[in-house]
């Protein structure tokens, strides 16, 4: 299965520490300075839905966004547009930018911090990844590679999302804490 729309959301550290509108305004900056290695086109403003996706950087290939989906803060990315390689590649590639909008947001507001242990993958596609058990069987080597090329060691594990109603993704906690600028892109 060639997996594509791949998404990660990397948690806020405990409770968010700052006011969701400041995303608004650092999102705006990205924008006019074009900072991502996507177009970036806009910022929506969805904190007014509860649970909901927040504040949404909107890029023509991917969007980023401080998400607070079931009742948690981090920050999505959500690759829009189709990408070459492995699985386990495009897994690399949605971390990588995460972990660069992550480590730039914690430089641009102090006290914010991002989970090292923890965060979520999954696929923004229910026709091409239903979330039933084959889907989960399809890909968990995959999965196992990219987390053994990201954290260098075994000592991570998934979880795949038990709502069948949800999009499939896998809950990951490593056993120990990860260096989130050394996975960021250098570009």
């Amino acid at each position: 299965m060639e997996l594509q729309h791949v998404n990660v959301k990397i948690f806020v550290e405990g409770d968010l520490s700052v006011d969701p509108e400041q995303f608004i305004n650092i999102f705006h900056s990205w924008t006019a300075e074009q900072s991502c290695d996507e177009l970036l086109i806009d910022v929506a403003d969805y904190r007014h839905v509860p649970a909901g996706p927040g504040v949404v950087l909107v890029g023509l290939q991917a969007d980023y966004a401080m998400d607070q989906a079931q009742s948690r803060w981090g920050l999505l990315y959500n690759r829009k547009a189709p990408t070459e390689g492995s699985n386990a590649d495009r897994f690399l590639q949605a971390f990588r930018a995460a972990a660069t909008a992550c480590t730039r947001l914690e430089s641009e507001l102090p006290g914010l911090k991002f989970s090292r242990q923890e965060f979520q993958l999954f696929i923004n596609d229910r026709a091409l990844a239903p979330n039933i058990p084959e889907t989960l069987a399809s890909c968990q080597a995959d999965i196992a590679t990219f987390l053994q090329s990201l954290l260098g060691h075994g000592n991570a594990t998934f979880a795949a999302e038990p709502d069948p109603r949800r999009r499939f993704g896998v809950l990951v906690q490593t056993g120990s804490n990860f260096d989130l600028a050394q996975f960021a892109s250098t570009a």
